[in-house]
């Protein structure tokens, strides 16, 4: 999975694009997936600029996974 898929799954299983971040960056209050280059992916939740609880992967598909079972989990980013 890369990240344009997993935008279309977030979609279709009604995630509120506005509650995440697959661009990186530090914006406010949001979940995000980020390329860190060598280091390969990671996904933080951002708070003020900071990130909290950074998980790494090698791939982007280990961490587009890891990013849809964590939203998917949170009831906050429920359309509903």
């Amino acid at each position: 999975m890369n990240r344009s898929e997993l935008a279309a799954a977030l979609e279709i299983m009604g995630i509120k694009s506005e509650m995440y971040s697959l661009e990186g960056g530090h914006p406010n209050d949001k979940p995000c997936l980020d390329y860190v280059g060598h280091k390969g992916w990671t996904v933080y939740y951002s708070e003020r600029g900071s990130e909290w609880d950074p998980q790494f992967f090698k791939t982007e598909d280990e961490a587009c996974q890891y990013f849809l079972t964590r939203l998917t989990e949170t009831p906050s980013t429920s359309k509903e």
